[in-house]
């Protein structure tokens, strides 16, 4: 997608934004510039592409391909106020956060079961020409006591991406039903309080032996 920026002088922040737009800085190893952009054009372009997909900044006549690499949000109104690119090099690996997707309706979740979501993404390194949307994992095969694991990625990303993940970490179990867990501690948190009101009743005491 492409975002149209500007040049801009360091320091009049405040009169940027009460124009609608927002100060940002566009960086890399070779460049750091100083930009704004229109604070609802980013916002409709971030909701879009994340920090994990490639944005095209129109600046001032040059197309320049960058990612997302910090946003700072105004914590009271959840607005943003400021953000960093990071200009890419074709050809050049990049360390980016992607999506994982699942797919589709666990067996174990027809049995009874839970889905247990334990991450959302993963971060891989690879050149920006080839970084997925997302990352789609088909869950429908998982039992109750089934979990998917980073390692379980692997087939479904690009041949040239680099997990930097742990590939033990999981992504998804199916667990049993809660209601079976509250109800056995239902069970046995309603014996104790009989116990504790008998010792009560027969010698005074508090229960606590």
């Amino acid at each position: 997608m492409k975002l149209e920026a500007n040049q801009r002088a360091a320091g009049a922040s405040g009169d940027l934004r009460r124009a609608g737009r927002m100060p940002a800085v566009v960086y890399n190893q070779k460049m750091n510039e100083s930009i704004s952009v229109d604070r609802k054009a980013f916002d409709r372009v971030f909701r879009a592409q994340g920090t994990g997909n490639v944005i095209t900044l129109e600046l001032d006549g040059r197309q320049v391909d960058v990612l997302v690499k910090a946003v700072q949000m105004d914590k009271r109104k959840r607005i943003p106020q400021h953000v960093d690119f990071f200009a890419v090099t074709a050809g050049q690996k990049v360390n980016v956060s992607v999506r994982i997707e699942l797919i589709g309706t666990a067996a174990g979740v027809r049995d009874g079961g839970q889905m247990d979501v334990q991450r959302r993404d993963v971060n891989i390194s690879i050149v920006p020409r080839l970084i997925p949307q997302n990352v789609e994992v088909d869950v429908s095969a998982l039992n109750i006591g089934d979990s998917l694991h980073v390692s379980d990625l692997v087939a479904h990303l690009p041949k040239e991406a680099e997990i930097l993940d742990d590939l033990e970490l999981a992504i998804v179990a199916v667990v049993p039903p809660r209601v079976a867990v509250e109800n056995e501690a239902t069970e046995e948190g309603a014996s104790e309080p009989e116990v504790i009101a008998k010792g009560s009743d027969d010698d005074g005491d508090s229960g606590t032996d």
